[in-house]
């Protein structure tokens, strides 16, 4: 049942003085910046005649914000910044300059993103209530009880809860969304079409592509991802499968499929964008797929998914916790059934349904 926001209070915050916002998101993994897309789309929609600046680690931000008309900087502090600080004070000044009429810290349990609002200059600051040690300088606090489970969903709640006009709909929360180009998506459609011509696949069935690495335990070996894709394939054989290839460089799939590798987010967007659905492990790049509005699967096997899975109507999660590779895969491609019903090809819905009796 969707709930209604308590909203308006009287310590709202009013949308006609909101100009100059800072997000506080201290944080250098993709998928952690990915995540902040819905809470910038949320303050588009409450205050749009603001500009937006946010504060990041690594590069990783400046590649996801990148066609946001509403934002303005980005600064993006070493990851290492303590190791080098003249350079971290520096930047960390460059930002006092600037009297904010909103201070966010999207984060709950983040000492370092908090110590940073607390830090810079703010009329307003806007934050959960973690404790009373870290709320302090915080003029706006949420009840941590209120924070939604998913992650991507949290910050939205935030700013919703001191919104200055009744919120309708509470659980109607914006997309992660890279907001790729139709430029960049008309080229990762051809790319894509290239890969799978000049691999002799059939593509009836439409494309799959596959991204197989992730970080210590969330990483399923090699052979498990061998008989996983052997079982995709024996349940859909019109289909193609195309390897979106790691940051290192290396197949993850012993290079039997064709791959596709850059080092850069959009670009690898570009190409997730032209496959009719992603399977991805437990990863950045996994919410990097549902960015680029393709509807996509998360293998997860150790990850709470309520909080990290993909997230989205059109996105889904393996909880592959006593299954089998094959078992896995049957999950997966009922899922890819679910999504596009195959309508078009009667033959190859009709051979699903047998694979998942």
């Amino acid at each position: 049942m969707k709930r209604l926001l308590p909203r308006p209070r009287a310590d709202a915050i009013p949308g006609n003085e909101i100009y100059r916002i800072l997000v506080c998101r201290p944080n250098h993994r993709l998928g952690n910046m990915i995540l902040v897309t819905p809470l910038i789309a949320e303050l588009e929609r409450l205050y749009q005649g603001a500009e937006i600046d946010i504060v990041a680690e690594g590069n990783a931000a400046v590649d996801v914000f990148q066609t946001f008309s509403s934002v303005r900087h980005i600064y993006c502090l070493s990851r290492r910044g303590f190791k080098h600080p003249f350079v971290f004070l520096s930047k960390i000044l460059r930002i006092r300059r600037t009297d904010y009429d909103l201070i966010i810290d999207p984060c709950l349990g983040s000492g370092f993103s908090r110590l940073l609002a607390r830090l810079f200059k703010g009329r307003r600051k806007l934050g959960f209530d973690d404790g009373a040690r870290r709320s302090r300088g915080m003029t706006h606090l949420v009840p941590a009880s209120m924070a939604p489970h998913h992650m991507a969903k949290r910050s939205v709640m935030l700013v919703r809860w001191y919104a200055s006009h009744q919120i309708n709909e509470a659980e109607d929360f914006p997309a992660l969304d890279l907001r790729l180009t139709a430029a960049e998506k008309q080229h990762g459609e051809q790319l894509i079409r290239r890969l799978v011509v000049a691999s002799d696949q059939p593509c009836e069935g439409g494309v799959i592509g596959l991204f197989a690495e992730a970080t210590g335990k969330k990483r399923y070996c090699q052979a498990w991802w061998n008989d996983f894709v052997s079982a995709v394939r024996l349940a859909i054989p019109e289909c193609s499968l195309v390897e979106i290839i790691p940051a290192h460089g290396r197949s993850m799939l012993d290079s039997k499929w064709p791959g596709y590798y850059s080092t850069s987010i959009r670009r690898m967007a570009s190409a997730m964008a032209g496959v009719d659905m992603m399977i991805s492990a437990d990863c950045g790049v996994m919410h990097l797929a549902v960015a680029s509005g393709t509807p996509t699967i998360g293998m997860f096997s150790v990850t709470d998914a309520k909080i990290y899975g993909p997230y989205g109507s059109h996105n889904a999660h393996v909880a592959t916790q006593g299954m089998s590779p094959q078992q896995a895969a049957k999950r997966a491609v009922a899922l890819y059934r679910e999504s596009f019903r195959l309508r078009s090809m009667p033959q190859a819905s009709h051979r699903l349904e047998a694979a998942l009796l």
